[in-house]
């Protein structure tokens, strides 16, 4: 990623605990590593996950919080904002529509990293309905939401002065991506926050094995040499 396209602030805004690590982790902890500001912003806290029946969904959300503030930190990223919307059950409501926009007005940052609100019909786990509905309510947050000081005005009344997010980068997207991050040199960073997952995963050893061939391909759709491994965005221009 060249320098003068490096972000200040990065806001990633998904549905569930994990998303961020399996789609862009590599990507944050390049950020990261070159001084960018990036946090989270995760609606549910997955407390519809994980397969032990006998474990209460209390816990399960307490769990799973736990496990992504810890994945967070193996990328430098240690500002966490848990939205509290319940797993399996999201649409993007103008409450959430809302809530997004005053944690888009508190960071103010440059870019902001969302799901895609498009069906992917060559993928069913990038179009979870979660996922499209996280999608949907960040890029309505981003615009029009965040920066009309006429939308939702309580959040002008409580200070939150309106911002406008200048690009958007779109996670794991139904159209041809724009742009195409070289993760090689982090993606032992990637495997250990997904690593830290610990309840949503019962074959961790073969995480590696499932990771590495889905970035590589990657890497070839973005023009990279053989070897490396990539992640992959659809970019656009929302100043």
């Amino acid at each position: 990623m060249d320098a003068d396209r490096r972000p200040e602030r990065v806001l990633v805004v998904t549905a569930h605990p994990d998303d961020v690590d399996f789609a862009a982790a590599g990507t944050v902890a390049q950020w990261t590593s070159t001084g960018v500001d990036v946090r989270y912003c995760i609606i549910t806290d997955g407390d519809a996950g994980g397969s032990d029946p006998s474990v209460p969904r209390v816990q399960m959300a307490a769990t799973r919080r736990a496990e992504q503030t810890a994945a967070a930190a193996v990328l430098g990223v240690t500002d966490l904002t848990f939205l509290g919307y319940p797993d399996g059950r999201l649409v993007p409501s103008i409450e959430l529509r809302r809530d997004i926009s005053r944690v888009i007005r508190t960071v103010r940052p440059d870019v902001v990293v969302c799901q895609s609100p498009e069906r992917n019909w060559q993928s069913v786990y990038a179009s979870h309905p979660d996922h499209l509905a996280a999608g949907e309510a960040a890029m309505a947050a981003v615009y029009p939401d965040a920066r009309n000081e006429f939308a939702h005005p309580d959040l002008l009344l409580d200070g939150f002065a309106p911002w406008a997010v200048g690009e958007v980068w779109v996670m794991a997207p139904p159209k041809p991506p724009n742009r195409t991050v070289d993760i090689t040199d982090h993606f032992d960073q990637k495997l250990e926050a997904l690593h830290c997952h610990v309840s949503q995963h019962p074959d961790p050893a073969g995480l590696e094995g499932r990771l590495r061939p889905w970035n590589a391909a990657n890497a070839e759709v973005g023009g990279l040499p053989e070897g490396r491994l990539a992640e992959l965005f659809l970019a656009l221009d929302t100043a």
